[in-house]
C-alpha cells in the first residue's frame, strides 16, 4: 500500500519553488503591464483629441473659404458702410423708433 501524509522535503522545496517562480514572474509583469495600460490609455486620449482638432480644422478652412467668396466680402463692405462706385450712401436715422410705433400701430388694430 501507498504511504500516505506528508510529501517528500524535495518534492514541498520543489513546489515552494515553483510558486515563488511565478509569484517573481507576476511581479515582474506589473510594471511593464501598467506602464502598456498607461500608454493605451494616453494614445487614446491623443487620438480624440486629434479627431476633435482635424474637426475643428475642417470647421475653420469650411469658414475661411465662406468668408473670403465675393458675396461675404460685399456684405462685410456693406456692413462697413462702403459704396460701389456710383451708388449713393443715405444714413437712415431712428429706424429703431420706427419700428417700435410700427409694432404698437399694428397691436393697437390687430
Amino acid at each position: 500500500m501507498a504511504r500516505r501524509g506528508r510529501p517528500a522535503r524535495s518534492t514541498l522545496a520543489l513546489r515552494w519553488a515553483a510558486v515563488a517562480a511565478l509569484a517573481l514572474v507576476g511581479l515582474l509583469y506589473v510594471r511593464p503591464l501598467r506602464a502598456y495600460l498607461h500608454t493605451r490609455h494616453s494614445l487614446d486620449v491623443r487620438r480624440t483629441e486629434v479627431r476633435s482638432l482635424q474637426a475643428q480644422k475642417r470647421a475653420l478652412e469650411h469658414r475661411l473659404v465662406v468668408s473670403t467668396s465675393l458675396d461675404a466680402l460685399t456684405r462685410e463692405a456693406r456692413r462697413l458702410g462702403y459704396v460701389k462706385p456710383g451708388e449713393h450712401l443715405y444714413i437712415v436715422k431712428g429706424i429703431g423708433d420706427w419700428r417700435r410705433h410700427l409694432r404698437a400701430t399694428l397691436r393697437s388694430h390687430g
